[in-house]
């Protein structure tokens, strides 16, 4: 069984920083793009960031310049380092894997189950 499982929400005051972890956990041999994304309260879930197995990545045009995603392909494991962070960032957080091999069951559109960022004014 696959798991993708987020760690590091939290609240914190405007301006201050956090780093969200996402670990994909069972018998993985390759993921292939991983991101995150998140959703406001009475809100769609929105795209904050992409990252390719080679290390492209995409950001939202709100996120850009103060978040940024990185990858250790071999800890199966995604970052987000969000810097200067706004009330407007409080959303849950969404891990996201859109292909995960495992050598028999392959996973796609995979999903954790969210962590909770909350910004204070």
């Amino acid at each position: 069984q696959v798991q993708l499982v987020e760690s590091g929400g939290g609240l914190v005051q405007a301006g201050g920083s956090l780093r969200l972890s996402c670990y994909a956990s069972g018998n993985i041999v390759r993921i292939n793009t991983m991101g995150w994304y998140r959703q406001a309260p009475g809100k769609q879930r929105e795209l904050v960031a992409t990252v390719t197995r080679a290390g492209s990545t995409n950001y939202a045009d709100s996120m850009k310049g103060r978040f940024t995603i990185s990858r250790d392909n071999a800890k199966t494991t995604v970052y987000l380092q969000m810097n200067s962070l706004e009330p407007e960032d409080t959303a849950v957080y969404y891990c996201y894997a859109d292909r995960i091999y495992t050598g028999g069951i392959d996973y796609t559109n995979y999903w954790g189950q969210g962590t909770q960022v909350t910004v204070s004014s």
